[in-house]
């Protein structure tokens, strides 16, 4: 009775953190919106990107049913999740005017794809129990998870640097908060020290972040509304310049 209650709460907890995850995932849209109308991806980092699909793919493997039985809804949302990050990545690498960095990100993804191949491999042909297979393909998912959610540290640095939230998205950070709380309840119905770790370092990361997002937004509309008024009064001195030192028209001329 205990066994199947117990069960139950773990799938609800389950496809909560699923929808969760989801929205985590389809966060960043708004911030690619703005990358395809103003064709330039700006000073927006890769780097969450390129750890959340690593991320992905290899939560992915953990959830194999030859890897970790049971665990549909780790490769539902994992997989969902690896789908809409090389989107994003393919966006980044149209828009990128940087050739080098355009490149790099490139290299890292097919590093990343070669990288998944082969352990996926190893731990298929090497580890002959789903025990040994989930403890291996586990551990390397804690570095990667711990990887994603890490991975806006440079962005916080920037923040800090300016004083701006301009580039470290609010909502990419709440669902990070979500999430990480979400998949730690997740982790202890029952106990996966694999998922319950990563997943509550996030918490901590995404927790940071939301701070740093609270103690910053404010300077952040001062910058914003200073930038935009400087642009108008360029804007209205060209204008003035090109009003005095445009051709006059006389009677008779054309």
């Amino acid at each position: 009775m205990v066994s199947h209650l117990v069960n139950t709460l773990r799938n609800v907890v389950g496809i909560t953190g699923n929808v969760i995850s989801l929205f985590l995932f389809l966060s960043p849209v708004p911030t690619f919106v703005r990358i395809w109308k103003k064709g330039s991806v700006e000073q927006f980092s890769p780097v969450p990107y390129l750890a959340t699909l690593i991320n992905c793919m290899v939560w992915v493997v953990y959830g194999l049913p030859m890897v970790h039985p049971n665990s549909t809804l780790v490769v539902t949302i994992n997989g969902t999740g690896t789908s809409i990050e090389l989107v994003y990545l393919t966006v980044f690498l149209i828009f990128c005017n940087d050739k080098k960095k355009r490149l790099r990100v490139l290299l890292i993804v097919l590093v990343e794809l070669v990288f998944i191949a082969i352990l996926t491999t190893l731990v298929l042909t090497v580890a002959h129990t789903t025990g040994r297979r989930s403890m291996v393909v586990g551990i390397v998912a804690i570095l990667g998870n711990i990887m994603m959610y890490a991975s806006p540290l440079s962005v916080m640095k920037l923040v800090i640097s300016t004083k701006s939230v301009e580039y470290m998205p609010f909502s990419l950070s709440l669902a990070s908060f979500a999430n990480g709380v979400a998949w730690s309840t997740y982790a202890f119905l029952p106990f996966d020290p694999f998922i319950a770790v990563p997943n509550g370092v996030g918490t901590l990361f995404s927790l940071a972040q939301l701070l740093l997002y609270a103690t910053y937004y404010e300077s952040t509309k001062r910058i914003l509304a200073a930038r935009k008024e400087t642009k108008a009064e360029v804007n209205l001195s060209e204008v003035v310049v090109n009003g005095n030192v445009g051709p006059k028209k006389t009677a008779g001329s054309f």
